[in-house]
């Protein structure tokens, strides 16, 4: 009998958005192995108001499309798969809010704000690119050992950009003593991606590794959260009592 999986896609969705049409092409190309069956429901941001709104999900792609219709439901979504071991995909807006999420829960940056939402903030975690990167393609490359050279299966990539915000170097400082790690940047050393090290599974790219199957191309993330949820899904449940 094959393992059921619920992916939960948290973003307003738009069907004249490219990446949200690739996210489902992707998560059902991951989920073709016989075993598996894997279903994704879209969460509107304004709908989630506290972590049981996506309890339910066995993992979670905060999907682009920022500025969000409630960023606080984003960030609420992705505090719940960071605390909870739940598995996580942020892509391009998604990797935005998994940073400032993190900024602000745990390295003690509460005032931190994402610039396009708030740019009148005195601190952004999120500020503009030098260069917009709507449009564009480049080439990233990943630290040895990481989770997202593992899904890869290298240590380099060619991908697709669709922004214009991304990573503020003033806080790389502060992630280095933390779990948050940087495992990949572009050639001129820009951050491109974030893992936590402690976390089965929690990766955020301001690329979008989605938008590979709008040419018929796998997406090796996309199998990455797929799998992990399905080591979540049969990983026994803790007994009684058990923390």
């Amino acid at each position: 009998m094959p393992l059921n999986l619920l992916i939960g896609i948290v973003g307003d969705q738009n069907a004249a958005t490219p990446a949200h049409v690739s996210i489902p092409l992707a998560l059902a190309q991951a989920g073709l192995e016989p075993e598996l069956l894997v279903k994704w429901q879209w969460v509107p941001t304004h709908f989630i108001h506290s972590a049981d709104d996506v309890a339910q999900y066995d993992a979670i792609w905060c999907a682009p499309g920022s500025p969000y219709r409630s960023a606080k439901g984003a960030l609420t979504a992705i505090r719940h798969a960071r605390e909870s071991g739940t598995p996580f995909l942020g892509t391009c807006g998604g990797f935005q809010h998994a940073v400032l999420e993190y900024a602000q829960n745990v390295l003690g940056l509460a005032e931190a704000a994402h610039a396009e939402s708030n740019p009148g903030a005195e601190f952004h975690a999120i500020t503009p690119l030098g260069c917009s990167l709507v449009g564009q393609t480049g080439d990233v490359f990943f630290t040895e050992g990481s989770r997202i050279a593992a899904a890869y299966g290298a240590r380099e990539s060619h991908e697709a950009y669709h922004c214009n915000y991304g990573f503020n170097p003033a806080i790389e400082a502060a992630l280095e003593e933390s779990d948050m790690q940087v495992t990949a940047r572009d050639a001129a050393g820009a951050v491109r991606a974030v893992e936590l090290r402690s976390h089965p599974f929690f990766i955020g790219t301001l690329f979008q590794p989605e938008r590979a199957l709008l040419y018929s191309l796998p997406c090796p993330l996309a199998e990455g959260l797929v799998r992990a949820a399905a080591i979540g899904a049969r990983a026994p449940a803790p007994a009684s009592g058990t923390p």
